[in-house]
């Protein structure tokens, strides 16, 4: 045996740890019961043994001496920064009699539970939330739910699945699959795959595309690498994604260069699509989004005539004006060019098996829940009488509204919270000072994470230790393939989130003793269709793809012909008309524009002029670093030296006009207040905007108030606004839109303009 390490062990990367939505095979390196090394499984058909920098430095991050090992409690005033030792037992018991109290008093709906990105969460905490009653499971901070959620609703309500760009990833031969088709062109809108590999996607495969042929098509208002590399690069103005998708759509109708006989055969209301795009000239929408007419103009022919093509596109779609109603231009795009469930265009996305851990939608949750769960949570679901999109299309809390109630009490009181993978003031709360009233208006909060950070020293009561995901017992069930995620070491008393909150829900709901002795039996339970129990996938090496004999609704392509997408065994699609909805019934029955429209950010040169004079400048947030996970990893040595300090990248022509030179310290402010970032000179920006990267506290620095780790000096989302979501709730948070200006730091000024009298209380 090799005297480096004692064994080691295959698994699946699903958070915590490198952070992302996870899905690579990694092996684990084990010496004297600790991970000394991490490489990826070349075996694994998602990365073929590519690793990225963060899982490369996950022996750091599950050594580190600042780990959180046991169960602490809060023994001093909140933001003191004062916690004790406890036992597991008792912080069962604590939290037990806390919430048993609460639900007496005031109903179960005054716990809410909160979470961020990252780690196989949504599966435990929605689990926990049912167990114990209450209908609030929300990812508070993130102004109008405005992360993947817009775009998911918008393809459930107009083709009844979720669609994704075809890099051959249902196959597990790949692109040797005779099956597959390389994409002519992918459109990369909105996203820099590479450095943060989103959802269920590794961005490397568009770069395997490209090896092989394919050309890009890049929509972004920051150059990238991919746009370094694009036929056709549209530097668009932000949250102008809406008008530039109804003049594709326009030009595509009106040069002909639709699928005539997909469009009559398969798709409904193209008449009305028809007629709502056709005021979207090009030099109409030209003025709107800052691209030149003949970029848009050939980019979207090279699309449209060049078949099969795909869109993959990111996580701003969710974040401009009107979300919903932009996904839903965006997704008419590929289908009127019959790019649809085809081998190289957007193909459906069906879990394997269709095995559901997380509820994406209501479909999955009554899958897990039965069928009176969404009639049950709506009765109190936070937004859920306000939208009756939101009501029925996904199960969140809104939370925009959930903020606001944590604070006033209306229309009833919410008195705890649970926040589980959500450092909220790191990372994703915009207007951090109304998520602080908040949270700290809360009786009894409790937080499940692996690190202090500025949200636990501020408002936590019981922190308990979550596991990495080397140290974790779970299933992944997020597309393809079925996997498991299979612990390798202990950490001390850290658990797995599955674990902690598998035990609360039994102690609210006793039945789940019987039915789940173990996770193991919950696993099998939920793995039950495809044959396998974790024992025996385990033993067939962790991962496996359905095939058509064994469940062809989950194998692509043309599945809306063979009758495999309807519950009714019947052609075409899981919509309320059976076809591609581009006038959707369901936005209409649910109150909201059947017909995609375009509205301006909230704040703009347009809209607010008066605002605009004041600050000339849109700042772009959520810019993904290689290295960093949104809030992770500022703690990780071998990765903090390649991303050291909190930035703003401006233009030069900005920097000579402002009198600021790269590596000055800079003021980036509104009326909202004001951050300190360090300027990066950056020539690819457009002069009109400046990238401010989210996720940025301090570890280094006092973790105690009212530094917490100098999150409130540092974080952008001081800036941002909450309250600007769209008519469906979901969507239209201000991250890529709201306006500012930059000023040098003068000596004699205050660093922590931030600090507030009675941070306390």
């Amino acid at each position: 045996m090799n005297t480096k390490y004692d064994y080691r062990v295959k698994t699946t990367a699903w958070s915590p740890g490198p952070g992302c939505h996870g899905g690579c095979g990694v092996e684990l390196f084990v010496k004297d019961g600790k991970i000394v090394k991490v490489e990826g499984d070349y075996t694994h058909p998602w990365n073929h043994g590519r690793a990225c920098s963060r899982l490369l430095a996950c022996t750091q991050y599950i050594n580190h001496p600042d780990r959180i090992r046991w169960p602490l409690k809060r023994v001093g005033e909140r933001g003191e920064g004062k916690f004790e030792r406890i036992t597991w037992d008792e912080a069962f018991d604590l939290i037990e009699a806390k919430w048993t109290a609460l639900k007496e008093q005031y109903g179960p709906e005054s716990v809410i539970f909160i979470q961020g990105t990252g780690r196989d969460i949504g599966g435990p905490i929605s689990f926990l939330c049912y167990s114990y009653g209450s209908s609030n499971w929300t990812q508070l901070g993130l102004a109008g739910q405005s992360c993947y959620t817009p775009r998911l609703c918008s393809m459930v309500a107009t083709q009844g699945d979720f669609a994704v760009a075809d890099c051959s990833q249902f196959f597990e031969k790949r692109f040797d699959d005779p099956r597959y088709k390389l994409p002519k062109y992918i459109v990369i809108w909105a996203q820099n795959p590479v450095a943060g590999c989103p959802d269920a996607f590794q961005g490397h495969w568009i770069v395997d595309c490209m090896r092989r042929g394919t050309k890009l098509i890049v929509i972004d208002p920051r150059a990238t690498f991919f746009s370094s590399r694009a036929e056709h690069y549209l530097q668009i103005r932000p949250g102008t994604d809406g008008a530039l998708a109804l003049c594709m759509l326009n030009l595509i109708i009106e040069n002909d260069w639709y699928d005539h006989e997909f469009v009559e055969k398969w798709c409904y209301g193209f008449e009305q699509l028809k007629s709502t795009v056709k005021d979207y000239t090009l030099s109409k929408t030209s003025a709107i989004t800052w691209i030149p007419q003949e970029a848009i103009y050939e980019a979207t022919k090279a699309y449209a005539t060049n078949s099969p093509s795909a869109i993959h596109w990111g996580l701003p779609i969710d974040q401009v004006p009107e979300a919903t109603s932009v996904s839903n231009a965006i997704i008419s795009l590929w289908c009127i060019t019959g790019n649809l469930d085809v081998p190289g265009g957007n193909v459906i996305a069906r879990n394997a098996w269709d095995i559901t851990q997380y509820p994406y939608s209501t479909d999955q949750l009554k899958d897990i829940y039965g069928e009176g769960i969404l009639e049950r949570i709506n009765k109190k679901r936070v937004g859920a009488e306000r939208y009756k999109y939101l009501a029925n299309m996904r199960s969140w809390g809104q939370p925009d509204m959930a903020v606001q109630q944590m604070i006033d009490g209306n229309p009833y009181p919410i008195k705890s919270a649970w926040i589980q993978t959500s450092n909220l003031f790191g990372g994703q709360a915009a207007d951090m000072r109304k998520h602080y009233k908040a949270l700290m208006n809360m009786e009894f909060n409790v937080i499940v994470d692996l690190f202090h950070n500025p949200t636990t020293m501020a408002c936590a009561d019981i922190v308990l230790p979550a596991a990495s995901f080397a140290e974790k017992e779970s299933f992944r069930s997020w597309y393809q393939p079925l996997q498991l995620i299979q612990p390798n070491v202990q950490v001390d008393e850290c658990r797995s989130d599955w674990e902690i909150n598998l035990e609360l829900a039994k102690r609210f709901n006793p039945i789940l003793r019987e039915k789940y002795p173990t996770f193991k039996d919950f696993v099998n339970e939920r793995i039950k269709p495809s044959g396998y129990t974790w024992d025996t996938l385990k033993a067939e090496g962790g991962w496996k793809y359905p095939t058509m004999e064994s469940w062809p609704r989950s194998v692509p392509y043309r599945r809306h012909e063979r009758g495999d997408l309807r519950p009714d065994g019947q052609p075409g699609f899981r919509t309320p008309t059976g076809k591609i909805e581009l006038y959707s019934t369901l936005g209409e029955k649910y109150g909201i524009h059947p017909l995609p429209f375009y509205v301006e950010p909230p704040e703009s040169e347009v809209r607010t002029p008066e605002l605009f004079r004041k600050y000339p400048l849109v700042m772009v947030t959520g810019r993904r670093s290689p290295v960093f996970f949104h809030s992770e990893h500022r703690n990780i040595p071998w990765l903090r030296v390649c991303d050291p300090y909190p930035l703003v990248e401006v233009h030069p022509d900005v920097m000579k006009a402002l009198g600021i030179d790269h590596g000055d310290w800079v003021w980036v402010e509104n009326d909202r207040g004001r951050v300190r970032r360090k300027v990066k000179e950056n020539p690819s920006m457009h002069p009109g905007t400046v990238s401010v990267p989210h996720g940025w506290w301090l570890p280094e620095t006092e973790g105690k108030g009212p530094n917490f780790y100098a999150a409130w000096d540092i974080n952008c989302n001081i800036l941002t606004p909450v309250d600007t979501q769209s008519e469906s709730g979901y969507g239209g948070g201000a991250y890529k839109t709201t306006l500012c200006r930059l000023r040098k730091i003068e000596p004699d000024e205050d660093m922590h303009p931030n600090y507030e009298e009675g941070w306390k209380k």
